[in-house]
């Protein structure tokens, strides 16, 4: 039963990361979305140097709870 419930979990994460890949967004109701999130190309520092360093553009993904997600997290049991 683990081994099955690990299967299901590795296909999710895969059809994900395909997703995403292909620019794509996905959304789980009740528990978020998954998007690709664009940072430009920027001029960075060398903490060390102090030297200026180009950073290259790009492409992060991102996670947005669902409001059943946020509200279960947020729940706080009264002791």
């Amino acid at each position: 039963m683990q081994r099955d419930a690990e299967q299901a979990v590795k296909a999710l994460q895969d059809a994900i990361v395909d997703a995403l890949v292909q620019g794509q967004r996905i959304e789980i109701r009740g528990f978020g979305s998954f998007s690709i999130h664009h940072r430009p190309e920027r001029t960075g520092r060398n903490p060390r140097s102090g030297e200026s360093v180009l950073v290259p553009a790009k492409r992060l993904p991102h996670f947005k709870p669902g409001k059943a997600l946020r509200e279960a997290v947020d729940f706080a049991p009264t002791a």
